[in-house]
């Protein structure tokens, strides 16, 4: 059972410990476990945390008792309670208690004991993540070993593999790393309410430090405050959400996070390597990294697969808002910096190139005469306000001196800082040019006046039928799409050799043609508007042949993106990267890349790309059409053939990796994951998907933030640069894999059976989950299903994990698992095989992942609970057998999973994240007893459209997804 915390909502301050840990006892905790963090010495490490839980949960208990009374307090201090006692027990009779409570309460009571639990979830991670920031800067203070998932750690461990500073300055040089953030329909948080928790957070920082006892009492206050403040806000939207919404939302991680903390972590990176190959007290000189090596890309605005949202006008829409938030930005600092360097010439010169921007600036002033950096800076100013109009700002919050002609390109902005930079640099000023004066020239070579790369998306069959209307409008051929491949592939090269086009303006089409050509129009005018690298990639969900791809070089063609000359020379705008996503996509990827790359015209594409090929691989609908087991090694398989592929075209693959938050769609910790791709598949070159509620948990505090994208790098540069495995480690793998290609196809089916071929399952997941409240609440702007159906074959991905974690099941992330297992054992030596899975476990980073993954899906799952959700499954004959067909495979999964690794306790191996679960349970688990109550009574009413009873369960699917952090 899980040991359980069970830290009420207090109202009586005895329980809150007032004095707060200064930077001395955080100091000393670190010291007493320097190293790696194991538990040692008498120091509580997690004593600050309990402490700031305490505290936060007393506060908003205050506030409940302030807001809404004495009996509401009482109740959500009873059902909380009462959830632990079912948890603790398996309680039948507090199970009893628990329903007979939450059916007596009003819509109102519920409405606010739901807000309750949820509030609490909120700020569980406000503490946590906190908690994270104090126990690093703990480690650094203290001087411990590099912790593992840090550049310092990697570089150390590269260092003493042999891999020297130059091979390492080349990887920056050449590398893209990418998180890409998308829109999905599990969570979007309001602005307001992430203000709120921002501030609540730098108020609980302020507790670290030596406060006076006014100055803690003002703190105190001002955390009530905003707590009150958060209670008396709404935290969700209530009306459909827009595309614009979610433009918006993802914008506020660059304010809060991305502008500031990624040029921050490249001087970061720079130090860390300066001072790993330095010698002894005299490390070498910081050499500056110029390559844009770790960028942010988006699909937000841009991905229309299944999303009849987006169009042309959201991709001019996306691109004007990143860009108006980037130059706000660029604005900002320049004007900051124009009060910083305050330099007079009559003190010391300045570089002829210097003066002559100063010269050229509006600025005339003569009190200013003797400042050029001033007045160069007023020039950069009212140069980058008239490249924002020019982008479509339309409110510049500091009005210039005077008029100056727009910025060409952002090149044209750095080229300008770098003239600030050298002449400090020349004339005694180079500490001068650090940090603010080098950052925003970092920025404008990472950001550009594009801020992220967003990328196009859509479905092959869009493309297939707006081609086969063009063909049959412009009179070549009646019916394209009944042509077999053969005669597809040769039909598209034609095309793509004649200078003619098929589209006519004199002609009508369909308004599915329009709207796509308009698309490619579209991305042409925002290249030629904000920059090349403002899109670049057009990704083909669906791909299954060679002529999916050869469709949208045609469709290029047809708007301008892709051209030939008159010597034949042809230059494509667009990188088309194929999205291979199901079971068969997957077997078939490497086949594909293979005959399109052989053919002339796309080998001289990638050639004038520098001989690199963008590949994606989808992780949630290979795990929805084939389960967690056979997903993971399908794509394990995919990038093994990839690579062959790739290396015998002389081509470097770059994979992107569709990754959601749950681990049944790829998630778990980025670090591991990409340390555990086989051999050759990262070279430098990554991009991966950041979806739903994951965004939040990883970005939404600058510090945390920071550190997530730092492991990002890291986590490259190791599985980049560190040497290959010796032969014989090559011998024992190919024994591995042997052993999972068996335990997949024994897994396959398992899984199969269950979803596809057992007569009900689909009307049990539609009631045991909560899919249908999902599909029918405004989460996000894309539909939930591709078709108006109820087959798990229309069902996206996204909304069938997420249900499955709602209910706390999270079965996508371990179902099959265990019958494949212990049927493989049964079926030789018991000791051998299973000798063998430890051998796996201990030197195959690829399965150590799948378990590890597994062994934090379990931590989170909870039968007991998800029997509650069976309970709204109205057949009691369907809802017993696979119920129990669901818990004999758990049990049999978890049996299996403490057989390989050892051990019976949940997540021994990473006790922070162990403690952390445990904390959340009594907040947690009421808020899936009240979502089930409420879902009844959803379900129960003739007019289910009741706002309040909307909004509860609304409220509790927040609730939980915040509570584990990586449920979509």
């Amino acid at each position: 059972m899980h040991r359980t915390s069970t830290l009420p909502l207090r109202s009586d301050h005895s329980m809150v410990n007032q004095a707060s840990v200064t930077q001395a006892s955080v100091t000393q905790a670190a010291e007493s476990n320097n190293g790696q963090g194991n538990d040692a010495g008498a120091v509580d490490k997690d004593a600050p945390l309990k402490e700031d839980i305490r505290l936060l949960g007393r506060l908003l208990g205050d506030v409940l008792r302030e807001q809404e009374g004495e009996e509401v307090f009482a109740v959500v201090e009873t059902i909380r309670q009462t959830a632990v006692r079912f948890r603790r027990e398996a309680d039948a009779g507090a199970a009893k208690e628990l329903d007979g409570m939450l059916k007596i309460l009003t819509k109102e009571q519920t409405i606010s004991v739901v807000r309750a639990f949820s509030y609490f979830s909120h700020l569980a991670n406000i503490a946590e993540d906190q908690h994270h920031i104090r126990r690093r800067r703990a480690h650094l203070l203290a001087h411990s070993q590099p912790r593992r998932g840090s550049t310092r750690y990697a570089l150390a461990k590269l260092k003493e593999a042999g891999v020297d500073q130059a091979t390492v300055q080349d990887f920056f040089q050449g590398a893209l790393i990418a998180p890409v953030l998308t829109a999905h329909p599990t969570e979007v948080q309001r602005k307001s309410i992430l203000d709120a928790e921002h501030d609540i957070a730098r108020l609980l920082a302020e507790r670290d430090l030596p406060l006076t006892p006014r100055e803690r009492a003002a703190n105190l206050h001002m955390l009530r405050v905003r707590i009150a403040t958060l209670w008396q806000t709404r935290m969700l939207r209530y009306t459909k959400l827009t595309v614009a919404d979610e433009i918006e939302n993802a914008l506020s991680y660059y304010r809060i996070t991305f502008l500031t903390e990624v040029p921050g972590l490249y001087d970061d990176i720079e130090a860390d390597i300066a001072e790993q190959y330095g010698s002894g007290d005299a490390p070498e000189e910081v050499t500056r990294i110029d390559a844009p090596y770790l960028q942010m890309g988006s699909w937000i605005g841009g991905d229309r697969d299944g999303n009849p949202n987006v169009n042309a006008d959201t991709m001019q829409h996306a691109l004007a808002r990143q860009a108006t938030t980037i130059l706000d930005f660029y604005l900002d600092e320049a004007h900051a910096l124009g009060a910083d360097l305050s330099i007079s010439t009559l003190m010391v010169p300045c570089s002829p190139a210097l003066q002559a921007l100063a010269d050229g600036s509006p600025d005339q002033s003569d009190h200013r005469a003797d400042e050029p950096y001033r007045r160069a800076l007023i020039g950069i100013y009212a140069r980058l306000a008239s490249t924002a109009r020019k982008l479509g700002a339309t409110n510049i919050l500091r009005k210039e001196v005077g008029h100056a002609e727009p910025y060409e390109d952002a090149a044209g902005f750095s080229a300008d800082l770098q003239v600030l930079i050298d002449s400090l640099e020349a004339n005694h000023g180079g500490m001068l040019a650090r940090p603010r004066l080098t950052t925003l020239k970092r920025a404008a070579d990472i950001f550009g006046f594009h801020l992220a790369s967003l990328d196009m998306r859509q479905s092959s069959d869009v493309h297939e039928r707006v081609l086969t209307e063009l063909f049959a409008r412009a009179g070549a051929l009646p019916n394209y799409a009944e042509l077999d491949e053969d005669a597809k592939v040769k039909l598209l090269l034609e095309e793509l050799a004649q200078p003619r086009l098929l589209y006519s303006p004199y002609l009508d089409y369909s308004e599915e043609t329009r709207t796509e050509l308009s698309i490619f129009r579209a991305a042409c005018e925002i290249r030629r508007r904000y920059g090349e690298r403002a899109i670049s990639n057009y990704i083909i969900s669906h791909t299954e042949t060679v002529s999916d791809l050869l469709e949208v070089l045609v469709l290029q063609q047809e708007t301008g993106l892709l051209r030939t000359n008159a010597a034949g020379d042809t230059t494509a705008d667009l990188m088309v990267i194929p999205l291979f996503e199901t079971i068969p996509d997957l077997q078939r990827a490497a086949g594909i890349m293979e005959a399109v790359m052989a053919l002339p015209l796309v080998k001289d594409l990638i050639a004038k790309r520098g001989q690199i090929q963008e590949v994606m691989l989808g992780y949630s609908d290979s795990n929805k059409d084939g389960g967690f087991l056979t997903s993971n090694w399908e794509l394990y398989k995919a990038e093994i053939a990839l690579i062959e592929v790739f290396g015998k075209a002389g081509v470097k693959l770059r994979l992107f990796h569709g990754r959601g938050g749950t681990v049944g769609r790829g998630g778990g910790p980025s670090y591991e994951a990409i340390l555990a791709q086989p051999k050759g598949t990262v070279n430098g070159q990554i991009r991966l998907t950041e979806q739903g509620e994951i965004i939040a948990s990883k970005f939404s505090n600058a510090e945390i933030g920071r550190r997530n994208l730092e492991r990002l790098v890291a986590a490259t540069l190791e599985a980049s640069l560190m040497p290959a495995a010796h032969p014989e480690h090559s011998e024992q793998l190919a024994g591995f894999e042997a052993v999972m290609a068996e335990l997949s196809d024994r897994a396959y089916k398992a899984y199969r059976n269950l979803v596809y071929e057992t007569p009900g399952f689909t009307d049990y997941f539609f009631a045991a989950t909560p899919i249908a409240e999902i599909a029918e609440l405004n989460i996000g702007s894309r539909p939930a299903s591709r078709k108006s159906t109820k087959r798990i074959e229309d069902l996206r991905a996204i909304p069938w994990g997420f249900s499955w974690g709602q209910c706390r099941l999270l079965l996508p992330g371990w179902y099959g698992f265990g019958s494949a297992v212990a049927g493989w054992i049964a079926d030789g030596n018991r000791d051998e095989r299973i000798g063998q899975l430890r051998d796996m476990a201990a030197h195959w980073p690829f399965f150590a992942t799948l378990l590890s993954n597994m062994d934090m899906v379990f931590a989170k799952t909870d039968l007991a609970i998800a029997s509650r959700y069976a309970e709204l499954v109205p057949d009691k004959e369907l809802r017993e057998r696979i119920f129990k067909r669901i818990g004999d495979e758990y049990r049999q999964t978890l049996d299996v999973l403490d057989t390989v690794t050892g051990v019976s306790e949940r997540l021994a191996g990473n006790p922070l994240l162990a403690r952390s679960i445990q904390n959340r349970f009594p907040y947690l688990d009421p808020l899936n007893h009240l979502q089930v109550e409420l879902i009844k009574r959803r379900r129960a009413l003739a007019d289910k459209t009741d706002p309040r009873v909307h909004r509860g369960i609304h409220l509790s699917i927040n609730g939980v997804a915040a509570g584990l952090r990586n449920t979509g």
